[in-house]
C-alpha cells in the first residue's frame, strides 16, 4: 500500500501555508501512510512512539496566531493536513499545492476502508458517552469489518491520564483518534505521546464523532468546495458559532495571507 509521494527516507511533502508545515498528499495518500505508518509501528513492538497527526483549518491557525503555546503545539506534529478548504486555496499561490482538502469528517471513511484492508485497530476517544457509542454504532454499520478494539469518554481529568494511555496501549490500538476540542485534544496528544509507545498514530478530531453520530449535519458540497462550511455550520447554530467566527476568521485570514510561503515571481 506504498505512496509514491513519500521519499525514501520516509519524509513527506509539504508547504508552508498560514505558517503551518501542510502536507500535500490528497486523502487516499494519507491513509496509505496511516497504514505503513501503523505497519511500521507493529514491526517495532511497543517500543516506537506515535506519529501526531493534526489539522489545519481556521480555528487553529487563529489559535497558533494568538497563542505561542499552540503554535508550538502544532510545530511538534509529525503531520498536518489541511482539513479546511481556504489552507488549500491558498496552497494553490504556491509552488507546491495542496492536492485534496482532506476534512477529518472526510479523511475517516478513507481510513477506515485502508483499515479494513489492512486489519487495523482503532480507539476511539472522546466525546460523551452517548455521542461516542453512537458514532462506533455508525461506524460498525458502514464498516463492518472495521476492528475497533476500545473506547473511552472524553470528560476526564489530567490525572487519568495514565489510566486511559494504558487502556489504549493494552487494547492494541493502531490508530488512536482522540476527539477532545482544541486546543485541549493537541495538548494532550503531545503530553501523552510517550505514554503510548506502539501506537502507530494519534489522530485528532474535533468534532468527527458529532457528524458520525448524525448531530451534526455537513455542508452542501458547494459550500465545503468554496470553503463555506463554517457559514452552514453558523447557520445551524448561530448562537453558539457567531462569536467564535466573529472572532476566528478575520484572523485566520490575516495568518493565511502573511504567513504562507509564495510562489516565487519568475
Amino acid at each position: 500500500m506504498s505512496t509514491g509521494n513519500v521519499s525514501k527516507d520516509g519524509s513527506v511533502p509539504t508547504v508552508r501555508v498560514g505558517g503551518l508545515e501542510t502536507v500535500t498528499l490528497d486523502r487516499k495518500e494519507l491513509a496509505s501512510l496511516m497504514v505503513e505508518d501503523c505497519m511500521r509501528s507493529r514491526d517495532k513492538g511497543g517500543e516506537s512512539l506515535p506519529k501526531l497527526v493534526f489539522s489545519s483549518n481556521g480555528q487553529g491557525l487563529a489559535l497558533a496566531r494568538q497563542d505561542a503555546s499552540f503554535a508550538d503545539l502544532m510545530g511538534q506534529a509529525d503531520i498536518v493536513h489541511a482539513d479546511g478548504m481556504p489552507v488549500v486555496l491558498f496552497s494553490r499561490l504556491t509552488s507546491t499545492p495542496i492536492r485534496q482538502r482532506s476534512a477529518t469528517t472526510d479523511f475517516f471513511h478513507d481510513a477506515a476502508r485502508a483499515s479494513e484492508m489492512a486489519g487495523l485497530k482503532f480507539f476511539i476517544l472522546g466525546s460523551d458517552e452517548r455521542q461516542n457509542s453512537a458514532a462506533i454504532l455508525a461506524m460498525k454499520r458502514m464498516y463492518p469489518r472495521l476492528q475497533i478494539v476500545g473506547s473511552h469518554h472524553g470528560f476526564f481529568d489530567d490525572a487519568d491520564d495514565l489510566q486511559v494511555c494504558e487502556m489504549v496501549r493494552s487494547s492494541g490500538a493502531d490508530v488512536l483518534w482522540v476527539a477532545l476540542g482544541k486546543p485541549r485534544q493537541e495538548q494532550w496528544s503531545v503530553r501523552n505521546r510517550k505514554n503510548l509507545g506502539g501506537v502507530g498514530w494519534v489522530k485528532t478530531c474535533g468534532g468527527l464523532y458529532a457528524f458520525l453520530a448524525g448531530d451534526v449535519p455537513r455542508a452542501p458540497e458547494w459550500m465545503q468546495s468554496l470553503g463555506l462550511e463554517w457559514l452552514y455550520r453558523l447557520m445551524g447554530d448561530p448562537r453558539r458559532l457567531i462569536v467564535r467566527y466573529l472572532l476566528t476568521n478575520p484572523v485566520a485570514l490575516m495568518t493565511l495571507i502573511f504567513k504562507t510561503r509564495y510562489r516565487a515571481k519568475s
